[in-house]
């Protein structure tokens, strides 16, 4: 179910005196768009709609805010201060009894429990549920960059990590977070689905073989571009000048949107991506050549050992 009331929004805006309001809603939410739009000019706004990719609360349309008194990010909690910005949530609940799909791969009576910004108004529900099986929950509390109890990002998986269980149950939407979640925490994970209704265990194996042979083919690259982000959330340009130090080969790239074409066009043989750390691991397919994360370029410099591997996060 979709909880989409925007009254105590347009109450919010009124206090603040906007009077043009910018609108940002992320790829799962833009057909939302025209409705939400709809409902603020009702209400007395001027209201402009940023139609950029939006990839999450690091990713802010702070060009369009020039032009607005104040800008609504939907769908995600704040990453940093950003006083003329407004974090409007948009909850997705679902029928508790899902709960029961995980219950034949817990093995444990303890489980660590972590969840995205879309269900996290729901833990209390599934601490109880659990609770009632026999379960015992721990869910850690939230962090700058993750403000809500147990909640992660692709590119933030603290939650889960401070948790210390060895055994993790993510509830959410597709495999990126809880292999994420594998890897950094190096615990058994479960994933449960709760829109499709279903569960699975989780490995990061399959994903370490794949980066394996992509840091293979990086290897001895004649040239190297060490990608930054000019997004709002993920500027990591010390990361960056000290990844760039490393070899002689190695240039700093400034890009706001990384894609295929822009990545050809440069014609580096290789690049480092300081940007999303979801770029590298979810779209190396796409990318005409290797996109290696800041630890993996460090491996193949040789100040990080093979055995210290970890994903890369912003924190």
């Amino acid at each position: 179910m979709w909880l989409n009331d925007t009254s105590d929004l347009i109450e919010h805006l009124k206090k603040k005196g906007a009077k043009r309001v910018a609108l940002q809603f992320p790829e799962g939410l833009k057909r939302q768009s025209a409705s939400v739009a709809a409902t603020l000019k009702d209400a007395g706004f001027e209201v402009i709609v940023s139609g950029d990719p939006c990839y999450g609360a690091c990713d802010l349309a702070l060009d369009t805010l020039i032009f607005s008194d104040v800008l609504v990010h939907f769908g995600h909690a704040p990453v940093d201060d950003q006083p003329q910005v407004i974090f409007q949530p948009w909850q997705i609940g679902f029928d508790i009894a899902v709960m029961e799909k995980a219950l034949p791969f817990i093995k444990g009576k303890t489980i660590g429990l972590v969840t995205t910004i879309q269900h996290v108004h729901v833990i209390p529900a599934i601490e109880t549920f659990l609770q009632s099986k026999g379960i015992t929950c721990i869910v850690s509390e939230g962090r700058k960059r993750t403000p809500n109890r147990g909640q992660v990002l692709g590119c933030s998986f603290s939650a889960a990590t401070m948790t210390g269980a060895e055994e993790i149950l993510f509830v959410g939407t597709g495999l990126f977070h809880p292999v994420g979640i594998a890897l950094a925490t190096r615990a058994r994970v479960i994933a449960l689905d709760p829109i499709a209704g279903t569960a699975q265990e989780v490995s990061g194996d399959a994903l370490m073989r794949r980066r394996f042979a992509v840091m293979e083919k990086a290897r001895g690259a004649r040239s190297v571009g060490i990608i930054v982000s000019t997004k709002s959330g993920q500027q990591r340009m010390d990361l960056a000048c000290r990844l760039a130090s490393l070899s002689p080969a190695a240039f700093i790239v400034t890009m706001r949107e990384v894609t295929p074409d822009e990545l050809l066009n440069l014609g580096f043989a290789c690049y480092v991506n300081t940007a999303c750390p979801r770029l590298a691991y979810d779209d190396q397919v796409r990318f005409p050549v290797p996109v290696l994360s800041p630890q993996e370029f460090e491996i193949l410099c040789g100040v990080r050992t093979w055995d210290a591997y970890a994903i890369d996060e912003i924190v």
